[in-house]
């Protein structure tokens, strides 16, 4: 009680406080307090990964060492997958890696079943996982110019070609097929697609140039596509076209062949015969538009050669309009062009010149200056005299 006094804390106020009797050197009372809520997470519980992150992964294509980047993969796809698992989430990784994926690889593809092996990973992935189609076909390329392996089975890119020739053989069973075959078959369209802009091929000159047999296979696809013309095939159709229309009719011109007037022909008779949605139907004639519009190139009316209104006919579309001395207009279109404009010349030679801060440059003595403030137009200077009267006149009433 005497404590308490001392404390400040009123008698009455006891049983609010909790003594602790843990001996004689115990004397300050606790107040008591709610309980610490405590937590079942624990400081030594393993990093957290999303699901399908492989962890040694990046610790493995950051390490320049060759040896040490291949200890954390025990076989060649693993390997493979996680690298085009990562180039699908970072495709801006390509350029500063793609270099030494391919070093990684001549170190470890040395027998014809690893090279098969890498050929299937890259198809899988470029043909099941949604946007890889333009990534695969790059990467497609640069293997083929850069894996040394070359063994009697056939290159890289041979074999990749023959893999993709398994799946054009079967194009018209694919295109006839259920949905899940169907779309099966449009992904390994595009990627051929893809193949042909992407794929270069060095010719006995050096010169670069496209594989020809992927042209001739994509006009067959586009065959096979259009014979049956359900949605999703004419679709795939669409998206072939407007990925290859331009180069593929450029390469069929060259040869002297009509291939993509037969196309077009074709997307016609589909629009007006096949029992296609609406929507498909307007994406077939959007398609018809492109194509009369050079696929949306646009070329110069003549490239070397300035524009004339002989050869451009929007060369005085943006001309500026001028006024005679009467008031009537005229443009650089106009016959008499250079004799008006010539007037008008003369016309605004009666204006004065000044520089930029305002300094007269006609010098003295010059008539129009000297007389224009003596000068007066007789209709305003009778309008001038009668405001004078009736000022005077107001002001003496």
């Amino acid at each position: 009680s005497e404590h308490l006094q001392k404390t400040g804390i009123p008698s009455g106020s006891q049983d609010k406080v909790s003594v602790l009797d843990s001996g004689p050197e115990m004397t300050e009372p606790q107040l008591a307090v709610d309980p610490v809520v405590t937590s079942n997470l624990s400081a030594k519980a393993p990093e957290f990964y999303p699901s399908g992150y492989n962890q040694n992964f990046n610790q493995n294509f950051t390490d320049s060492s060759f040896e040490d980047r291949c200890d954390g993969y025990l076989t060649l796809a693993e390997y493979v997958q996680d690298f085009l698992n990562h180039l699908t989430e970072q495709p801006g990784c390509f350029e500063t890696e793609i270099e030494q994926f391919a070093e990684t690889l001549n170190g470890w593809v040395i027998a014809d079943e690893a090279l098969q092996e890498l050929v299937e990973l890259i198809y899988q992935q470029a043909t099941s996982v949604p946007n890889f189609s333009y990534m695969g076909a790059r990467l497609c390329n640069y293997l083929s110019h850069h894996l040394t392996i070359s063994p009697q089975s056939g290159n890289f890119r041979q074999l990749l070609l023959q893999r993709c020739r398994t799946e054009y053989e079967n194009r018209d069973e694919a295109t006839k097929g259920d949905e899940t075959t169907r779309k099966q078959f449009h992904a390994f369209v595009l990627f051929l697609a893809e193949l042909y802009l992407n794929l270069e091929i060095k010719g006995t000159k050096g010169q670069v140039t496209r594989a020809e047999i992927l042209q001739e296979g994509l006009r067959e696809l586009l065959n096979a596509l259009f014979s049956n013309p359900v949605d999703s095939n004419l679709i795939c159709a669409v998206k072939l076209l407007k990925l290859t229309g331009s180069v593929l009719e450029d390469a069929w011109k060259e040869k002297g062949k009509n291939d993509m007037e037969e196309m077009i022909q074709r997307i016609e008779n589909v629009v007006l015969d096949a029992n296609c949605s609406r929507d498909v139907k307007h994406m077939l004639l959007k398609l018809v538009e492109l194509r009369s519009s050079n696929w949306g190139r646009v070329h110069g009316t003549t490239p070397h050669a300035e524009a004339t209104p002989e050869n451009d006919p929007n060369y005085f579309m943006n001309e500026p309009t001028f006024y005679t001395s009467d008031g009537v207009p005229f443009t650089a279109a106009d016959p008499d062009y250079q004799e008006k404009y010539q007037e008008l010349l003369e016309r605004e030679d009666l204006f004065p010149y000044y520089e930029e801060n305002g300094a007269d440059l006609s010098g003295p003595g010059e008539l129009y200056f000297d007389e224009i403030d003596d000068e007066m137009d007789p209709e305003i200077e009778e309008a001038y005299e009668k405001f004078c009267l009736e000022s005077e006149h107001n002001r003496k009433q």
